[in-house]
């Protein structure tokens, strides 16, 4: 993901923007080099078993959230549009569609390669399969569409499991054998298994990071850079295990000077509200959110969005000893694809484990994914916590459903809220 112009400009951070750089120029040279690429999406991805047959991942959400930061998403929606796609359409599709329309050139300027393989290994989001048909249509490539189960009951069982597993033995191995030329290679898979677990120990500590008073990071603006690595291209390769390493170490660093997180406007130096976020940012105008937060000294000290690619602060770790079978509880395992009642007491624990004065909702109106419930949540979690709950509408990609104006009223009356919670209730 892109750093801020004038934030995040520590070491941990020039070293992600290098990685990407260098991954983005790999992609461009593909076509000459004879490297294998693979189109695939961030919830609940198999990046470790695409690197074991030495691929390269294409992240397409990845690649319309980056055009929304660049300020391009606008003229590419527009051109999909123009094409025929519905105004209710998500509008990373129609980013994306516009995007490949214009020269499919990615977010380093690059043109990027067409795909070897489509791969699809989470299919809570509906709009992912239309996504990748159209996709399909356009590139007549190879396509692996994995059936992955949604937690209804709230937990993955062993007949789940072996349905996932069956499919990346049955499906998706012979076809990256297929596409590659090279056989499965279970002991390459294991060490990359390895790799991701030792990065995915440092995310957490990072993330946990924020149940320090002052909290050292924020967990949706600066969580959204922390999870670049680990849930796009670079899970399993050391390039991940040095990068979180690395940040960790920083963010330690800054627990022990008391230091608050970093700003657009540098380090945050009073921190009057902390808060969890529930929802994706609206990348189009991300950073002028951030600032909106910066400036009412508020902290979002847990979000879900962070979660959207694994929840690991609650336990999980790729495992090598079971190599499918961990790539199957990932791929079961992502945010948006846990029900209802345990979205809820994900957030009410975040709440009250982080110290949180409230927790905030932001719809976006492209992301059924996120949305579907979020009202049900937000008073349900008031009813649990006790905090009040805040309510904010945007989009990922479209700016015409960004509204600076009320978005800043909404913000400024929900904390005027909690500041009343504080002195009428007593509430910390």
């Amino acid at each position: 993901m892109p750093t801020p112009k004038d934030a995040l400009k520590d070491d941990s951070q020039l070293r992600q923007k290098t990685m990407i750089a260098d991954h983005f120029t790999r992609l461009s040279r593909a076509p000459d080099t004879g490297e294998k690429c693979v189109y695939t999406y961030v919830p609940g991805n198999l990046t470790e078993l695409l690197r074991a047959f030495g691929t390269l991942p294409v992240l397409p959400e990845i690649n319309a959230l980056q055009s929304g930061m660049r300020g391009k998403s606008r003229d590419f929606i527009a051109l999909a549009e123009k094409t025929g796609h519905s105004e209710d359409v998500c509008a990373y599709v129609k980013s994306d569609i516009g995007m490949q329309a214009a020269g499919n050139v990615g977010p380093t300027g690059e043109r990027l390669p067409k795909p070897d393989l489509l791969l699809l290994s989470y299919t809570g989001c509906f709009t992912f399969l239309k996504w990748f048909e159209l996709l399909r249509e356009q590139y007549q490539c190879p396509t692996v569409m994995l059936h992955v189960p949604y937690q209804g009951e709230g937990a993955i069982t062993a007949s789940m499991r072996k349905y996932v597993v069956d499919q990346i033995k049955e499906k998706l191995i012979p076809a990256l054998e297929q596409v590659t030329g090279r056989a499965y290679d279970e002991d390459l898979l294991k060490e990359h298994l390895a790799r991701s677990a030792k990065a995915e120990d440092d995310l957490v500590a990072v993330l946990e990071s924020a149940k320090h008073v002052p909290s050292p990071i924020d967990s949706w603006f600066g969580g959204v850079y922390y999870i670049g690595p680990i849930f796009t291209a670079f899970r399993g390769t050391q390039d991940a295990v040095e990068y979180y390493r690395m940040l960790r170490a920083e963010v330690e660093e800054r627990v022990r000077l008391g230091k608050g997180p970093v700003t657009p406007d540098g380090d945050l130096e009073r921190e009057r509200y902390r808060v969890v976020v529930e929802g994706p940012p609206p990348w189009t105008h991300f950073r002028e959110l951030w600032k909106m937060f910066a400036d009412e000294g508020a902290v979002v000290v847990a979000s879900t969005y962070t979660k959207v690619g694994g929840v690991y602060d609650f336990g999980f770790r790729h495992d090598p000893s079971r190599p499918l079978e961990t790539l199957a509880d990932y791929c079961m395992g992502c945010y948006t694809n846990l029900n209802l009642p345990t979205r809820v007491d994900m957030i009410a624990r975040y709440v009250r484990e982080y110290s949180a004065d409230g927790f905030l909702i932001n719809s976006v109106k492209s992301c059924k994914s996120f949305s579907a419930g979020q009202l049900m949540i937000l008073r349900e979690v008031e009813k649990r916590t006790g905090r009040p709950g805040g309510f904010i509408e945007s989009d990922l990609v479209d700016p015409r459903y960004f509204s600076a104006a009320n978005v800043k009223n909404r913000l400024e009356s929900y904390f005027q809220m909690i500041e009343q919670k504080r002195t009428g209730v007593g509430v910390a």
